[in-house]
């Protein structure tokens, strides 16, 4: 049987939180911010949670985070 890999890319992207949640940066921010009014780069700082209808598809992708 061989063994279960984490992906790499997922690892890099989303962490688990104690209660369960998981947690991602926001999309949008990278590039092209000229054209963002400040209103909407200021509101897509910081992080926000993984919504429920992924979390089976984060599950598989991380099999050892514990959610």
């Amino acid at each position: 049987m061989p063994k279960m890999k984490t992906k790499s890319s997922a690892k890099k992207r989303f962490r688990v939180r104690p209660g369960g949640t998981v947690k991602r940066g926001q999309a949008f921010k990278r590039h092209i911010l000229t054209k963002k009014s400040t209103k909407v780069k200021r509101h897509l700082r910081g992080v926000t949670a993984v919504h429920e209808t992924d979390k089976g598809r984060i599950k598989q992708m991380l099999p050892f985070a514990g959610l």
